[in-house]
């Protein structure tokens, strides 16, 4: 490993932290992934090689553990928690401004909003179809207590609800930049269905661990 040949800790950390993919990797470890599968899907442009080898170099510097299924933060890697929400607020505040082309993976989004649902607050099983309409692109995110999965082809359940939008709105809402029924109100998502999935779903969807930090930049 290159070395930066200072002796402070600040180059010791960016030694350890530096490389491209590690933060993410410790990003999704955060808030709650422990499988290789489960980081790859995350990470779709990290190549499964090079992250086995962020893996291992992070379990070789004490911050992440082998378990009997995955990985698991050890407790320095735990204690990055507020230096990523740290990042996490800075960014909100000084470098996120619109959402590029590139950014707007519609697979990401579905994976990362089937994870962040509290099933716990569901008494049944609701299918809700979501429909990207600029990418021509279907999705079923299916929730049930105690379950949330999301389906890429037709799961061949019955439809509860509809929710459909663009690309860019639905990465907006996912962010905390608006709210959901503000956006529905507004016309730009389209969500339709029984009043207890309508209701529901904002209460459900707990949307992404960084958006209290991107409303808070917005209203400051």
């Amino acid at each position: 490993m290159r070395t930066y040949a200072q002796y402070c800790p600040i180059v010791r950390a960016v030694e350890v932290l530096g490389d491209r993919w590690t933060l993410l990797i410790v990003r999704d470890m955060l808030i709650g992934a422990s499988r290789f599968n489960e980081l790859s899907r995350g990470l779709p442009g990290l190549s499964r090689a090079l992250l086995s080898r962020r893996l291992r170099q992070l379990a070789n510097a004490g911050l992440v553990q082998r378990t009997g299924d995955g990985y698991t933060l050890t407790p320095s890697g735990e204690a990055l928690r507020p230096l990523v929400f740290g990042l996490a607020d800075w960014g909100a505040r000084y470098a996120f401004g619109d959402p590029r082309a590139d950014e707007l993976d519609p697979e990401v989004l579905m994976w990362w909003m089937h994870g962040r649902v509290d099933t716990g607050a569901l008494t049944r099983r609701a299918t809700i179809e979501i429909r990207i309409n600029d990418r021509r692109r279907t999705f079923w995110l299916v929730v049930e207590p105690g379950d949330a999965s999301v389906c890429y082809t037709d799961p061949g359940l019955e439809v509860d609800a509809v929710l459909a939008s663009d690309i860019a709105t639905l990465y907006r809402m996912w962010e905390g930049e608006v709210e959901l029924l503000d956006a529905v109100r507004a016309g730009t998502i389209e969500l339709s269905g029984p009043r207890w999935v309508v209701r529901g779903l904002p209460d459900w969807l707990k949307l992404s661990p960084v958006a209290e930090h991107v409303r808070a930049a917005r209203t400051t």
